[in-house]
């Protein structure tokens, strides 16, 4: 496997995949910290601790709100240096990305897990986001032969 294309990310497409890879620690922000954070608070007006009790549901109710909103300036952040134009080279070995800006290789050996979605693939490192690629950049052949190859590296690595 060997292939290059060039491709310009949309704002909208990074933060897509942003999310798509940040989502299982997003769980805890969404679901484990505003529950806890109400079971506390309802204990707390309980005991008459009133005016704790009642600041912790009220960030039970914001705390996802301002979790979206970090998320989206983290994003904006990074939409500077990656939505501008990218050449990718996809290899046995690894990816290269390269911009005017930049320049970043990965081997595939680095990567203990890829999610496929209907969008991206998505590579994380010690269970924590570590890069995509977008599937529109490549064609339909260049796309089969990278899920075939992903998919018999997963299978060696899980044997």
């Amino acid at each position: 496997m060997d292939f290059t294309i060039r491709y310009e990310p949309a704002p909208d497409e990074v933060v897509r995949a942003l999310r798509q890879s940040l989502k299982r620690q997003l769980v805890m922000v969404y679901r484990i910290l505003p529950s806890v954070l109400v079971v506390s608070g309802l204990a707390c007006i309980w005991a008459d601790a009133v005016f704790l009790g009642v600041g912790m549901l009220v960030a039970a109710l914001v705390a996802p709100s301002v979790a979206t909103w970090a998320l989206r300036r983290i994003a904006a952040r990074q939409l500077t240096y990656m939505c501008v134009p990218t050449t990718i080279r996809v290899t046995n070995d690894g990816y290269e990305c390269r911009t005017d800006q930049y320049s970043t290789t990965m081997q595939w050996s680095m990567f203990g897990e890829v999610a496929t979605t209907p969008e991206f693939w998505l590579f994380f490192v010690n269970r924590q986001p570590a890069a995509f690629l977008p599937k529109r950049a490549f064609d339909s052949e260049q796309q089969a032969e990278l899920n075939a190859f992903l998919a018999a590296r997963h299978n060696a690595d899980a044997s």
